[in-house]
């Protein structure tokens, strides 16, 4: 069996460096006429979260989802600054994104491919292949179904969550025209309070689905918490 790549401390830090630290200094400390301009901040700043996708794109070979909508935010932020569009399309563009994500984590219970198990109930967190033969021999399909439903929404309801947030965000902080290095730097600013202000949040809230998906899977297969989870 091939061992899973997981994601690490240190890759984790890289990540939110290239996406989120950076770019917002950029926005903030070189947005001015004497450095880079608005456009040459605004640019250089989404270039390196893009990059990065690009890159994680190449590096896994496989297209998802999650990241698709990433870059199609990070194109439509920088559509917003370089036309100098109204800067109210930018709260309207941030709650526009994880809402979709959480339409389409409850739409997607009606197909073969429900989101709630690529981000919960995966093979990088749970012995999946034991735990569905435990759930065939006890005949607890139809519980299981019942609390992957359950976490179904609550995670799309996180997804909700961070949506309300992101948009009260940007009315907060975007409140000059699009264009300018005042806009420039309370983007930058809107980037930096993001994590602690929506992610974190809605990272209770999805802990909170984990922690029933296995609460619940103990109960209704008899496994201990350390048979589900992969070491």
């Amino acid at each position: 069996m091939s061992e899973q790549k997981k994601p690490s401390l240190s890759n984790i830090l890289i990540e939110m460096a290239i996406c989120i630290f950076i770019p917002s200094m950029i926005l903030k400390k070189l947005s001015d006429d004497a450095s880079l301009g608005t456009t040459g901040a605004l640019v250089l700043a989404l270039s390196l979260p893009l990059a990065w996708g690009i890159y994680e794109f190449i590096k896994n070979k496989k297209f998802a989802f999650i990241p698709a909508l990433g870059f199609i935010s990070i194109l439509l932020t920088g559509s917003i600054g370089l036309l100098k569009l109204d800067s109210g399309y930018i709260a309207i563009k941030e709650a526009a994104i994880p809402f979709i994500i959480g339409l389409a984590t409850l739409l997607s219970t009606k197909t073969r491919f429900p989101l709630v198990k690529t981000f919960l109930y995966n093979d990088m967190v749970i012995e999946v292949d034991k735990v569905d033969t435990v759930l065939e021999e006890k005949q607890a399909k139809g519980a299981f179904e019942k609390i992957m439903s359950n976490a179904t929404k609550m995670l799309a309801g996180s997804f909700f969550l961070s949506a309300t947030l992101n948009y009260a965000l940007a009315k907060y902080f975007i409140t000059s025209p699009s264009g300018t290095p005042e806009f420039n730097s309370q983007l930058g600013s809107m980037n930096l309070w993001s994590y602690p202000v929506i992610v974190l949040p809605s990272m209770v809230v999805m802990m909170f689905a984990m922690y029933y998906i296995f609460k619940n899977i103990t109960r209704i297969t008899g496994l201990s918490l350390e048979e589900i989870m992969r070491t």
